[in-house]
């Protein structure tokens, strides 16, 4: 039995699982967060496994789309006049590492990373007793015309080599797995292997919740600062190990340390509307205009998209009023009223990597961090990773794309 104290930073999906993967290799495991399981990000996802998402959000194709959505300030991506000039050194790493050859590394490690996330998910919940909530429902990504979906398809070869399932599917293919979707929509593309859980809030406290009937310890307060040995809190010094695992405010964290990440924040908004709103068969992706409609047990939450704006902004309802409007364009059934919206923050690193593994000049903090959209769907790979680098072992992928000092210098 290894006796080390560990402190997670962070009691979201990433931090809680990996708190159980750490406990359940016999490390004594402390969790602290400012405001407690499920408030952030983790509580107001889509719910989705999305294991074939291996395309780094930074890439040729967003950068060719990027002017005509960014000229929307309520479309699939922008940026707040306001944040525009704080974000430009994180907007130039983000235009580096779209470069080809960078896309090319960055969607070989975010593959390797799926791929392990994905083997490590069923034991993880047959380890946690949480099975029940998992869905196999798939995903329907639908498309405007024969333009759009012709514009996937490279997309779809690349997925195939790695031997991503799906299926292509036209007209009436389309309306019986999906009844309800506007005409408009003359292509789609279904992936079996897209999983869900139920709900994320429910499946966050519920990690919760076995984390403390096994022993371990949330404590509620906020981590102020890294120092020798352990983390400052505002309930005192926690002595141990750390892992930085706070989501968009990590890097707030890192730089107490004297690191500097390039850590932003994608806000993302949506709205949850009453479980009869629609007959939802699977998440539908509307990819061409950055949002999609999932179904939980909480509800059906329409949302998605991409605002780059920091920590501090008031919340813009209008970003999730407007997908909503297009969704009931979309679906003309779908009821509307009822809904509940909600706005959390992703945190987001240029090339759409996570950082995984020590923080530089502080082999005694190990990062698990910058996820993305992607939290839920790495959650049972990072904890798989972290554990295996608390305890000496060998993580099973190389992780030197996800290390945390590729971006940074000590300062």
């Amino acid at each position: 039995m290894v006796s080390e104290n560990i402190v997670v930073i962070g009691a979201g999906v990433v931090g809680l699982s990996v708190a159980l993967a750490a406990q359940a290799r016999g490390l004594c495991v402390q969790v602290i967060d400012r405001e407690g399981p499920a408030a952030g990000a983790s509580a107001g996802n889509a719910g989705a496994f999305a294991f074939t998402d291996i395309f780094p959000l930074a890439s040729p194709r967003i950068l060719r789309q990027a002017p005509k959505w960014l000229l929307d300030p309520l479309g699939p991506l922008s940026v707040p006049p306001r944040y525009a000039l704080k974000i430009a050194p994180w907007m130039l790493r983000f235009w580096k590492a779209s470069w080809p050859a960078q896309v090319r590394a960055s969607t070989k490690a975010q593959t390797a990373m799926m791929a392990l996330s994905k083997a490590a998910l069923e034991p993880f919940l047959a380890q946690v007793g949480l099975e029940a909530m998992l869905r196999r429902e798939g995903q329907l990504q639908v498309y405007e015309g024969e333009r759009e979906f012709a514009d996937s398809l490279p997309g779809w070869a690349a997925r195939a080599e790695t031997g991503i399932e799906f299926r292509h599917l036209r007209g009436d293919e389309i309306a019986t797995l999906q009844p309800g979707l506007h005409p408009r929509f003359t292509h789609a593309t279904f992936t079996p292997g897209w999983y869900s859980i139920s709900d994320p809030k429910d499946y966050t406290l519920a990690l919760a919740e076995r984390f403390r009937a096994a022993g371990g310890e949330i404590i509620i307060a906020e981590a102020q600062r890294l120092v020798a040995g352990g983390v400052e809190t505002s309930a005192g010094i926690l002595k141990g190990k750390i892992v930085l695992a706070a989501g968009a405010f990590s890097h707030l964290l890192a730089r107490t340390a004297g690191v500097k990440i390039p850590l932003e924040t994608e806000r993302g908004y949506n709205t949850t509307l009453p479980a009869n709103a629609f007959d939802l068969r699977c998440q539908v992706t509307f990819g061409g205009h950055g949002f999609v409609i999932a179904k939980l047990s909480s509800g059906l939450r329409v949302g998605g998209a991409v605002e780059l704006g920091g920590l501090n902004l008031p919340p813009n309802y209008a970003r999730a009023d407007a997908m909503l409007t297009k969704a009931a364009r979309f679906l003309p059934g779908l009821k509307t009223s009822g809904g509940v919206q909600w706005m959390g923050f992703r945190p987001s690193l240029p090339d759409s990597l996570p950082a995984l593994g020590p923080l530089p000049g502080r082999p005694d903090v190990i990062c698990a961090f910058g996820h993305g959209h992607l939290g839920l769907t790495q959650s049972a790979g990072t904890a798989e990773i972290i554990a295996d680098l608390l305890t000496g072992k060998t993580p099973a992928i190389d992780l030197s794309p996800f290390s945390p000092a590729r971006f940074t210098r000590k300062s």
